[in-house]
């Protein structure tokens, strides 16, 4: 009689087979836009190095999209076309599906679903997925026991979400921000450099493909948001809540602001910031003034740059491309990896269970400097008539300046605040609208700590 094989020979590792020996990681690949294609091209260029890393083999087997017809610069003929990507997880052949459709619901939640019930990993890039559904899909990915990966959905090529749950696990995060729309930062910056307003670069922005037709979801702030809620529930170990991320773009935003930031020593950039607070915890992005000497100052085009700091390590910065089909697709490899190696973990840095709710703080006791920018009627009295709005409000000035014209016809007026409460500048803003003198809705930027 002999002992019974414990499964492992002397030597033998309890991962995957290496080389050649071991069997492939199969994909299903839903979408097959310029991220799309891009995955196929990479996965085909560094096919030896990924399968070395990966420990075995990555390959696709089915693709579907919406347009067969589609020439989109690759070689789809050796891989079988699915026309309904509903059923793409249920092959027998397929162990893992990528999803790179978008949308926050649709074919997009229904592939997500189907690949989670049938127990198979699912990697996405689709961050208003995550962001809308992601409890509910990493819950489903908990059960099945498989992997829910999307680092391709934070930061484009950054390895911010690998390295926020895995790298700075051991760490208390005190704040995560960032610059998280390449889009909206491209627009500033080139504001910054040219000295033109919005609408002109925004439509120069359009022409050139860093914009969409339609930039609602980028210069109002909702993509950056998406991301946003997903850093916070990471860093605080708290449960996804994009209706709790107050929300503002960069549509107000003009040369004259631009200037005016400038001469103060800051930058103008859209920034999603998250803190906790013994209150509560604070999501916020909003166009936000930033000091020269912080690294988000100098972060210029189409780049996304995301900060956390820990108790032990201290303020990480990653920065790289936030978007475009090679730095995405980067991701998405990357995510397959992980799978290929046999990484499951927890989608959210801790299980499901472990989330605490994301109470918020009152956002009328945030503490803050602002800049606020108003246009002001060229007559006498005009300027003491603001003052005092802004102590009957409890609002102390740091600094004012004046700089020719609005687009209103008022003078152009910016005052820089001590640090106050929210509430009292939301009330003096109020004070402000009711006023004759003033032309135009003010404008109100907090400044981001150094």
């Amino acid at each position: 009689m002999t002992a019974p094989s414990s499964g492992l020979s002397s030597g033998a590792s309890s991962g995957p087979a290496s080389g050649a020996q071991a069997q492939p990681l199969r994909i299903a690949l839903a979408g097959l836009g310029t991220v799309g294609a891009g995955v196929i091209r990479l996965l085909e260029a560094n096919k030896e190095l990924i399968a070395r890393r990966a420990g075995r083999p990555i390959e696709v087997v089915a693709v579907s999209a919406r347009d067969r017809s589609k020439d989109r610069g690759v070689d789809l003929s050796r891989y079988r076309w699915d026309d309904d990507m509903d059923d793409m997880a249920d092959h027998p052949d397929v162990d893992t599906v990528v999803e790179l459709i978008g949308g926050a619901d649709g074919p997009a939640l229904t592939l997500a679903r189907n690949a989670l019930k049938a127990g198979k990993p699912f990697v996405t890039a689709n961050k208003a997925m995550i962001a809308h559904h992601g409890l509910a899909l990493a819950q489903a990915a908990e059960a099945a026991g498989v992997g829910l990966k999307y680092e391709a959905a934070v930061a484009g090529g950054i390895p911010v979400i690998k390295g926020l749950r895995e790298g700075a696990a051991a760490n208390d995060i005190s704040r995560v921000y960032g610059i998280l729309n390449g889009t909206c930062n491209y627009i500033l910056t080139t504001m910054e450099k040219d000295g033109r307003d919005f609408d002109v670069v925004l439509k120069e922005a359009q022409d050139k493909g860093f914009a969409e037709a339609d930039p609602t979801f980028d210069i109002d702030g909702i993509d950056a948001a998406h991301k946003l809620a997903i850093l916070a529930s990471l860093c605080f170990g708290t449960a996804l809540d994009l209706a709790r991320v107050e929300t503002d773009g960069i549509r107000h935003i003009t040369a004259g602001d631009i200037a005016e930031a400038d001469d103060l020593g800051y930058r103008i950039r859209l920034v999603g910031a998250a803190v906790g607070t013994e209150d509560g915890m604070l999501q916020r992005v909003a166009p936000m003034l930033v000091p020269m000497s912080h690294p988000l100052a100098h972060v210029d085009g189409p780049t996304n740059a995301v900060v956390a700091e820990g108790n032990y390590v201290g303020r990480l910065l990653f920065q790289g491309a936030g978007a475009g089909d090679g730095p995405t697709a980067s991701a998405v490899v990357a995510d397959l990896i992980d799978i290929a190696r046999g990484e499951v973990g927890p989608a959210f840095a801790m299980p499901i269970a472990a989330l605490k709710s994301a109470d918020p703080a009152d956002p009328g006791e945030r503490g803050e400097r602002n800049y606020v920018r108003f246009g002001v009627e060229d007559r006498l009295g005009a300027l003491a008539e603001i003052t005092a709005a802004m102590r009957d409000s409890g609002v102390s000035i740091e600094s004012v300046t004046q700089r020719g014209h609005t687009s209103e016809g008022g003078v152009f007026v910016a005052v820089v605040t001590h640090e106050c409460k929210v509430r009292c500048i939301n009330d003096m803003v109020q004070r402000l609208a009711k006023s004759e003198m003033v032309t135009g809705a003010p404008l109100v930027l907090p400044l981001l700590d150094d």
